[in-house]
């Protein structure tokens, strides 16, 4: 897929996202949302797929780690099994803190910025978590990956009839695929998507 595309699937995310934070009634911000984050913290910990973006851009990195999307998320295991659970929830906390007292009007702007971002930078090459160089390319399919999975979250968490577009939802589920043939799982996917064998319980890619 070409920059250019996956420019076009990152705004088809980010919007779709922006869309449903819309719809998220006033009085539900502090609710359950997922595991031990509220509605606010999930929608923050999503933020930050679009955060990320502008700031790894102004990050440039001096060499390619990291070609695809899918070994980003099998670098990145280790990482995140380092970083631990609770940072992790805490990051997410502090993220939905950070949208302040509008944060319907601070995900537009976070969606805004980020797209002109993207649209200002070409291809190059950015440092991303853990200090992996990557590019732009191959990194925003990862956010398209998180944006469609939390944007799922958090539809569950309200109980709203949401589908994020056609497109992401195939790139995200392709990806799903993809590290999942990485990490050694691939058969086990397959035959699960063709209805011949069920995952077992807890089963993830991510």
């Amino acid at each position: 897929m070409t920059a250019s595309a996956q420019r076009a699937l990152f705004a088809s995310a980010a919007e779709a996202f922006a869309e449903l934070v819309r719809r998220i009634p006033e009085h539900r911000w502090d609710g359950p949302g997922l595991g031990e984050w509220s509605v606010r913290d999930l929608v923050g910990h999503t933020s930050r797929s679009l955060i990320t973006v502008s700031t790894y851009l102004k990050a440039p990195a001096q060499r390619e780690d990291v070609t695809s999307a899918a070994d980003y998320y099998v670098a990145i295991q280790s990482y995140t099994a380092n970083a631990g659970a609770a940072a992790i929830v805490e990051r997410g906390r502090q993220a939905g803190r950070d949208l302040g007292a509008e944060p319907v009007a601070a995900i537009d702007g976070l969606v805004t910025q980020a797209l002109a971002d993207v649209d200002a930078a070409g291809d190059p090459l950015i440092e991303v978590i853990g200090g992996m160089g990557m590019r732009l390319s191959n990194y925003l399919p990862t956010r398209v990956f998180e944006l469609a999975v939390h944007s799922l979250d958090i539809a569950a968490a309200l109980d709203l009839d949401v589908t994020p577009p056609e497109e992401v939802l195939a790139e995200a589920a392709a990806l799903a695929a993809r590290i999942g043939a990485r990490l050694g799982h691939g058969s086990a996917v397959l035959l699960s998507l063709t209805g011949r064998r069920a995952l077992v319980s807890g089963f993830s890619v991510v």
